[in-house]
């Protein structure tokens, strides 16, 4: 029988040997989960029972357990390297079938979908109209290169103060003579098409604490009069009771956008103040289209389109997958780990919900092979080879003795 627990002993350091070699050959591998060879004892009963004095007949592998502990976050230049930090997994799909995999080295494909280095496609949820996130079935991810459309603007707004010094103008306000007017500013809105025009705004003291606000679209005065009329009070602020706001403008354009171009103008909080004129902030909701030229990933798994307008729209949000026993997955190999009945069903989210951990962009995991640690188990495993080999050895060396007896 000691033949037997001899061999069962060299199979057994032998498999833990595949094990250990197999995690320090994935050391420098992003994302990998090194294992741990789990052994048993292996006990012959007889058929009346067992007895007290029985002795076993060697041991066995009984299973080669994940560990799934974190490893280390390094920072990347590719801005679709992503870590998780915490809990959970990528879920990947190729021709229909879900995977799931710690490595966040992905990329775009010809198609624009976020694809690892095998090609799977990289699951989360799509952005609706208007960048909004549809929690609804995880789909694969893909980056839209179409242009970002135009948006006219609808509001624009200005916080000035204007000099409570000035002089009342009695003339009549005339675009083409500055002493008609005491200030002006200008900023851009958009049309329906993207094209930008210039609002000119000009102030004219027309009597004390009452100011009149002209308008001016590309050079061109928008109405025969004032736009509106601001009214201050004896402490400089706008008279809320007398001043209507905000302001409506209506205005031709003849770039073949809709027109005319109508749009409020919102002077709330503007001042008169005994101080030179200032202008404060100066904002309007409109844009020009806009081409992609990048994108991120927050650590809510949202990817952002960054585009040549200076607007921004969400491409889609990166979900990860949890599980009731993550020791229960099958290895796929590339990374990748498959759902088993042991695993439990996937449990899907968003980063940062539930159990699930957040991303980092431009980042990887490191596989979490602590290679002090394995080469200390390699010398163990290796002498409890050696060990097994000589109780063989021993067991020939008395079956020789007896062999030899006269």
């Amino acid at each position: 029988m000691s033949f037997q627990q001899g061999l069962s002993g060299l199979n057994a350091a032998a498999k833990n040997l595949d094990v250990i070699g197999n995690n320090v050959a994935n050391s420098n591998t992003a994302g990998f989960k090194g294992a741990q060879a789990s052994f048993s004892d292996v006990f012959a009963n007889s058929l009346t029972g067992g007895g007290g004095s029985a002795v076993g007949i060697g041991t066995a592998l009984s299973a080669v357990l994940p560990q799934f502990g974190q490893g280390n976050i390094n920072v990347t230049s590719s801005p679709l390297d992503v870590a998780i930090n915490g809990q959970g997994f990528f879920r990947m799909t190729a021709n229909g079938t879900a995977s799931y995999t710690r490595n966040g080295q992905f990329q775009l494909d010809k198609d624009g979908y976020i694809v690892n280095t095998g090609g799977a496609r990289l699951s989360g949820y799509p952005a609706g109209p208007g960048g909004t996130i549809v929690t609804s079935t995880p789909t694969d991810l893909q980056v839209s290169r179409s242009d970002l459309p135009p948006v006219a603007t609808t509001e624009a707004s200005a916080l000035l103060n204007l000099d409570a010094r000035s002089g009342i103008i009695a003339a009549a306000f005339n675009i083409a003579d500055p002493t008609t007017y005491q200030s002006a500013t200008s900023m851009g809105v958009f049309d329906s098409l993207g094209n930008s025009h210039t609002l000119s705004l000009y102030f004219a003291k027309t009597a004390t604490n009452v100011w009149k606000v002209y308008g001016a679209n590309d050079g061109v005065q928008i109405g025969a009069g004032a736009l509106g009329t601001l009214n201050f009070t004896a402490v400089g602020a706008i008279d809320t009771a007398t001043t209507t706001l905000p302001f409506n403008i209506s205005t031709a354009v003849a770039t073949g956008a809709t027109t005319p171009l109508a749009f409020t103008l919102d002077l709330t909080g503007s001042t008169q103040f005994g101080a030179g004129f200032g202008v404060n902030e100066l904002t309007q909701d409109g844009s020009t289209s806009g081409r992609l030229t990048g994108f991120s990933v927050g650590p809510d798994g949202v990817v952002l389109g960054r585009y040549s307008n200076g607007q921004s729209l969400a491409q889609g949000q990166i979900v990860l997958a949890n599980f009731t026993n993550a020791q229960g997955l099958q290895p796929l190999g590339n990374n990748q780990w498959g759902e088993t009945p042991n695993s439990g069903q996937a449990l899907v989210g968003a980063p940062n919900t539930g159990s699930l951990g957040v991303l980092q962009a431009n980042a990887l995991e490191d596989s979490n092979i602590d290679l002090t640690a394995e080469l200390v188990s390699m010398i163990t495993a290796q002498r409890v080879y050696q060990a097994n080999a000589q109780t063989i050895k021993t067991q020939d060396s008395v079956l020789q003795t007896l062999v030899n007896l006269r």
